[in-house]
């Protein structure tokens, strides 16, 4: 459930529909079998991986942050910042559906968290069924963009764009040890 709740595909399907809408074809299988395999590389090596470049899991988490932050800036005010390149063309959405919207920063620091906890063999039955729910409702792109609508996936881009934004706040300060409670943000 964990996982679930951070891979947040049912969350996803609007950018999803978003990034569709600017390069065509996502690739459901192409895509979900990247995502699966990055986070598998994490899961089995991801700490010692990071270690080779100096980075540290919250540095990670940090960068991703920021590379969420600016997709739900794109969402929320309608601009592009991610511009459609040649190379998006041939790959698909790799870039940035599989990583880092579902094999992201949120989702990779999680499986290194799980595994602390959880035996590897459990981790690796929730990292699978939760990469065929992912397969699914890529999919099933098509069917979300019938019934939505185009008001109804305009009024969803800026709803979760904004619910995007504050993924990547919280996810920049539990990560930098910035603590935030409602008497600061109320002014008192």
């Amino acid at each position: 459930m964990v996982l679930f709740a951070i891979i947040d595909i049912f969350g996803s399907i609007p950018i999803i529909l978003g990034i569709k809408s600017k390069i065509g074809n996502i690739y459901p299988g192409k895509t979900t079998l990247v995502a699966y395999g990055i986070m598998l590389l994490f899961l089995f090596i991801g700490e010692p991986l990071l270690g080779i470049f100096g980075v540290d899991i919250s540095s990670f988490a940090i960068a991703g942050s920021i590379v969420l932050l600016l997709m739900g800036i794109e969402m929320v005010l309608g601009i592009e910042l991610f511009k459609n390149d040649t190379a998006l063309g041939s790959s698909g959405a790799l870039v940035p559906i599989a990583f880092p919207l579902i094999a992201g920063a949120g989702s990779i620091t999680s499986l290194l968290s799980l595994r602390a906890e959880y035996h590897t063999s459990n981790i690796l039955i929730a990292l699978t069924l939760n990469i065929a729910v992912v397969y699914m409702v890529l999919r099933m792109t098509d069917w979300f963009e019938k019934i939505l609508g185009p008001s109804g996936l305009h009024i969803l881009r800026k709803f979760f764009g904004i619910i995007l934004l504050a993924i990547a706040v919280k996810l920049f300060l539990s990560n930098t040890g910035i603590e935030v409670n409602a008497s600061q943000v109320k002014g008192h």
